[in-house]
């Protein structure tokens, strides 16, 4: 009789056990999940909204002072191995082992390959990612959103209008006034310090930092 009591309770304790592993083992993918949703920008963003079109190079709205070319060839040519890699093979330099995560100069964020006015380091925040972070653009008319899917969903490419350079993913960021994050690779970016934008072509941005010169 005892040993049928114990057998019994044996079973009683395993069911119990499976059934404690199951709820938390459902409760960490339910996190888990989460966690992806927010790093893979899936979140509440609208991947059917118009503005996630893939739009066709023109003349920007900006009268900054690069040049609009059909071929950045020469420019690419030049690019460093890390820089083609991120800009013509989309891909993703390392966190915090990159030039301009921790940039806290001020000044703006070229294209590498072609120039163009991308960001600046009044909408540049510490996101603790170890990647250049933006809430918004500098001109939105450099950029183009595309929708980029993955193992995890479907993720939301940040890419340069004229060179159609790979600039990284756009995600959803509590605590930001837009509630979104650019987050930016530094070998598709070139920084422009603000003491230096006459000199290289970009003077009509100067104004924004007169009081930080």
């Amino acid at each position: 009789m005892e040993k049928i009591e114990t057998r019994h309770i044996f079973k009683i304790t395993v069911v119990l056990v499976l059934i404690i592993t199951v709820s938390v083992i459902g409760a960490f993918h339910q996190q888990l999940g989460s966690g992806i949703a927010w790093m893979t920008g899936t979140q509440d963003i609208n991947l059917e909204d118009t503005r996630f079109s893939d739009k066709k190079p023109g003349n920007s709205s900006n009268n900054s002072n690069f040049q609009v070319k059909n071929n950045y060839s020469k420019e690419i040519e030049s690019l460093s191995k890390r820089e083609y890699y991120v800009t013509q093979q989309n891909g993703t330099e390392p966190p915090f082992k990159n030039e301009l995560y921790d940039e806290k100069r001020p000044g703006i964020y070229v294209d590498v390959v072609s120039g163009e006015p991308l960001f600046s380091s009044k909408h540049k925040f510490d996101s603790g990612t170890g990647w250049p972070s933006f809430y918004k653009p500098l001109e939105p008319d450099n950029i183009v959103e595309r929708k980029d899917p993955g193992p995890f969903g479907v993720r939301v490419e940040i890419a340069s209008k004229h060179a159609r350079s790979h600039l990284g993913h756009l995600f959803e960021h509590p605590d930001t006034p837009t509630n979104l994050r650019y987050c930016m690779n530094s070998a598709a970016l070139e920084f422009i310090p603000a003491d230096e934008l006459q000199e290289k072509g970009y003077g009509e941005y100067s104004d924004m930092f007169e009081s930080e010169n």
